[in-house]
């Protein structure tokens, strides 16, 4: 089952510059699903233009009174009142949803501020709120009610090391309690902790989707020989069929392909090349972001 899907999903401005291109979109439902690339690649568009279409099966805008209560949203940073509290602010939020029972509000936003740790700052003006604070805030309002989806854009973008490590607990809260979260990012961190799935676009176009494992298993390993004969190891590994090999100082290295690394040591050794050292390394997920993208990642967060 999914929670989100696209098909040919195509975004063109007025000039005929097109924003996003023929992107088809299945988002697990009950995944953390990681929606990357560079700024500027077309995730806020997408996440706008979805918005408007169609969520857990049902389409847009016909249907927004019966789905878009089931559908939490936080697009490009938080949006509230800085003279209001916390609680002030979401209590607006909520009588703003004509579908809430207003009977049930002070409960319903006691909860959502202690669920992301507000409960404390309930009645402290939102301008006093750090950015940490206030991004848990917005959070917060788009869990007033029961979601089933939560999408966040760029949820950690601007904060701080605490602020950032607070929203991930967050989003992995949110995912451990059943709810399918869609989070939009340039930060590789918040993959490797946070995603089960990822989808990463670039200039527009979706070019790699699938689980966080799959994306692992796209890059080929290197075997990489410490020796005082990369030149005599070079042959040997080329011998038994790997290919891409490289002779540096000190060491050799080649494509593993399907070779079993316990054979190419042994190969090694029966040539007669002292194996200083020995290993199997594979591309990192920044390596592989740059090869699906063309452009760099941060890598903290």
């Amino acid at each position: 089952m999914t929670a989100i899907t696209s098909s040919g999903l195509t975004k063109r401005f007025r000039g005929g510059q097109v924003a996003v291109d023929h992107i088809d979109l299945e988002v697990p439902t009950g995944s953390v699903y990681g929606f990357l690339g560079p700024n500027g690649s077309g995730k806020t568009t997408t996440i706008r233009m979805l918005l408007g279409l169609a969520f857990l099966d049902v389409p847009m805008p016909d249907g927004a009174t019966g789905v878009l209560h089931r559908v939490g949203s936080l697009v490009e940073g938080p949006a509230f009142y800085p003279f209001l509290s916390g609680r002030d602010n979401l209590a607006r939020c909520d009588s703003a949803d004509r579908t809430a029972d207003p009977r049930t509000a002070p409960a319903r936003i006691g909860e959502a501020l202690d669920r992301v740790g507000l409960l404390a700052a309930a009645k402290k003006r939102y301008r006093n709120y750090s950015l940490g604070m206030k991004q848990r805030l917005a959070i917060a309002a788009s869990l007033l009610r029961p979601r089933e989806l939560i999408i966040l854009d760029e949820p950690t973008n601007g904060l701080d090391p605490q602020g950032t490590r607070e929203v991930r607990a967050l989003v992995r809260q949110i995912a451990a309690d059943g709810t399918t979260v869609f989070v939009s990012s340039h930060l590789l961190a918040e993959v490797e902790q946070i995603c089960t799935h990822v989808g990463v676009m670039r200039t527009g176009r979706l070019v790699f989707q699938g689980s966080l494992p799959g994306l692992r298993r796209t890059g080929a390993a290197r075997v990489i020989v410490r020796t005082a004969d990369p030149e005599g190891a070079v042959k040997v590994l080329a011998g038994i069929g790997l290919t891409d090999t490289q002779a540096g100082t000190g060491e050799a290295s080649a494509a593993l392909g399907d070779a079993e690394p316990e054979r190419v040591c042994a190969e090694l050794v029966q040539a007669g090349i002292g194996v200083r050292g020995f290993e199997v390394a594979s591309p990192s997920l920044e390596d592989l972001f740059v090869g699906l993208t063309g452009e760099g990642f941060d890598v903290d967060g």
